[in-house]
């Protein structure tokens, strides 16, 4: 009855009279009303009643356009941290948006899925002994500007420029203080001021472990007493032998290294174990399958290896006639930008602690549009050039340039005749490329029956003795740079026992922080080749002898082997990495 009786008033009050007419115009409005205050709190339950009447017509566009494409029942708008002040823009790497006009539109398809192309004849990549190779590639040309294509990813940071490091010979730890009484284990130093390769210390604003470990093993080693013994090692072949010995064995015991996983196939971790590039992959090979320096763990990695290969960025991305390597350039900076973004280690000391291991010649270059890889990394290249301000003396590393043959059997054909079994003074042969060889040629070919120089070696020679034969029966091996300083022939001559003449202005030796050079080669400056002869006739019957037989001594310390052994060429680059990493950080 109540509900009759408010009926009649509120029909009346809505203009809906009469009986039937009037309920069923009741019904319609209630119907209207709920439907309206039901949408209007279905849609400020999610923006809020304010949006409702403020916002644009724009904005709920767009949230209709993401309802509609939502397959969720709510839409979530979650809270994002701040922006990292000191990462770099995240750069797409599969592949790099900006090598898109520079390089697949060039040569087709994403390089990335494309079958790999046929290998280039490049440098020094041919058998120069026989001849058997086609005529090597022209040097590059002179690069463009090194500025930015159109959408590219700026290369600097918010970090201040980098240090720049002026070329400086190895303090070999001098700058130390005597060091704590030695313990068995690794102790926890107190703080001390110390510097690194970028000249900041840590974003967190402490020491971590891994710093702490680095400043004791400097300090322990700069401490190694005197006459340390090892059966294994030759001490007339070293700079300070007891200071090697105490820095490898500190690295065996903590060294740890993070391998990075990011990296497309097969410019990163492919590894390439045959021709003269093959340094680089052999070290590749070997350091991921390492079980006692590789770690799983960032947070407690020393160095960190950005496992690349030089020469698969220049068979895949160098545009054919180009005479740049300006496309490799630019994809090895989007690559270090976005493990930079993705991971925090790269920021913490501006790259100073990562390292890369390249052979080809263009391996130094192509670390040159990216500030803090060119400077602060370590770069072990074999293009070891200090007269370019890209390859620093005392951080990077000269990497062995070995030429390897047969990759299963990496050391087949080593070995040589005794010292006063050869028969040659000086022996060279090879293709005319660069500023030397030239040079080396007009003084000498066919001039002196003592001198063996030729261009290619003769096929009425070659019949009667080999490349490898005249190597293994030379007293002496020229070995001048090519294109570029470093030169396979260095290694060759130590495979053969042949004392090694190296020509090559600007060029730092490979392992020269630890290794006496003079004690086992020759180092001709390119101004005296002709005086080469009398240089070479200058040095005694007696001194010969025992520098024929350092070399048979050295040849260990160059030698791959499958499963790596102490002090072979895989532990002898890695120690390389490892002190010249002590080397930027100063303890006071």
């Amino acid at each position: 009855m109540a509900g009759i009786n408010i009926e009649k008033p509120l029909s009346s009050r809505l203009g809906c009279g009469g009986a039937a007419g009037g309920w069923s115009k009741l019904l319609l409005v209630v119907a209207l009303v709920t439907s309206a205050g039901a949408l209007f709190a279905s849609f400020s339950s999610n923006f809020g009643v304010s949006v409702w009447f403020s916002a644009p017509s724009s904005l709920l566009a767009s949230h209709r356009d993401v309802v509609a494409n939502s397959s969720t029942e709510e839409l979530v708008l979650p809270s994002l941290p701040p922006p990292r002040a000191s990462s770099p823009p995240l750069a797409p790497l599969l592949p790099p948006a900006s090598l898109s006009q520079d390089v697949d539109t060039l040569i087709g398809s994403p390089v990335f899925f494309a079958p790999p192309p046929s290998p280039v004849k490049d440098a020094d990549d041919l058998d120069e002994y026989a001849g058997e190779y086609d005529p090597k590639m022209p040097p590059l040309g002179p690069e463009p500007a090194l500025t930015p294509s159109p959408g590219l990813a700026p290369v600097t940071t918010s970090l201040p420029p980098p240090m720049a490091h002026p070329p400086s010979p190895v303090v070999n730890f001098a700058d130390t203080k005597p060091p704590p009484p030695p313990t068995t284990s690794v102790p926890v130093p107190s703080p001390i001021e110390t510097s690194n390769a970028a000249g900041v210390k840590p974003s967190s604003g402490f020491w971590t472990e891994t710093d702490r470990q680095l400043m004791y093993a400097k300090r322990e080693i700069a401490s190694a007493p005197a006459g340390l013994n090892d059966p294994d090692l030759h001490s007339p072949l070293f700079l300070n032998v007891s200071i090697f010995k105490r820095s490898y064995e500190i690295m065996e015991r903590i060294l740890k290294v993070y391998i990075y996983k990011d990296g497309p196939k097969p410019l990163f971790h492919t590894p390439e174990l045959g021709g003269i590039y093959a340094s680089e992959g052999w070290f590749m090979k070997l350091m991921e399958q390492n079980k006692q320096f590789a770690v799983k763990d960032p947070e407690k990695a020393h160095l960190f290896y950005m496992a690349y290969s030089s020469r698969q960025l220049r068979a895949h991305l160098y545009v054919p006639d180009s005479h740049t390597s300006r496309p490799l350039s630019i994809f090895l900076r989007d690559y270090v930008n976005m493990i930079s973004a993705k991971y925090p280690f790269w920021n913490r000391r501006r790259g100073a602690d990562h390292f890369l291991v390249g052979c080809h010649d263009w391996a130094t270059y192509t670390t040159r549009m990216h500030d803090e890889l060119r400077m602060n990394a370590i770069k072990a290249v074999c293009n070891a050039d200090v007269s370019e301000g890209i390859f620093v003396r005392g951080k990077d590393v000269s990497l062995p340039e070995t030429y390897i043959k047969a990759p299963k059997r990496p050391q087949r054909g080593i070995g040589g005749k005794p010292a006063l079994k050869r028969s040659i003074l000086a022996f060279f042969a090879g293709h005319m490329h660069g500023r030397v060889r030239p040079i080396l040629l007009q003084h000498w070919r066919g001039r002196d029956r003592d001198m063996r120089i030729y261009e290619a070696l003769p096929q009425e020679i070659a019949s009667k003795m080999s490349y490898a034969e005249h190597m293994k029966s030379s007293k002496f091996c020229i070995c001048p740079m090519g294109y570029e300083v470093n030169s396979p022939r260095i290694v060759e001559a130590i495979y053969y026992e042949c004392v090694p003449v190296v020509i090559a202005d600007n060029f730092v030796l490979p392992f020269e922080q630890v290794l006496d050079w003079s004690a086992f080669s020759v180092v001709v400056a390119e101004k005296d080749i002709p005086k080469l002869k009398d240089i070479l006739l200058g040095i005694s019957l007696g001194k010969y002898t025992t520098m024929q037989m350092n070399v048979k001594k050295l040849q260990k310390h160059f030698l791959w082997n499958v499963k790596p052994r102490k002090y072979d060429l895989f532990h002898m680059i890695l120690h390389s990495i490892w002190f010249n990493r002590l080397n930027q950080i100063h303890v006071q």
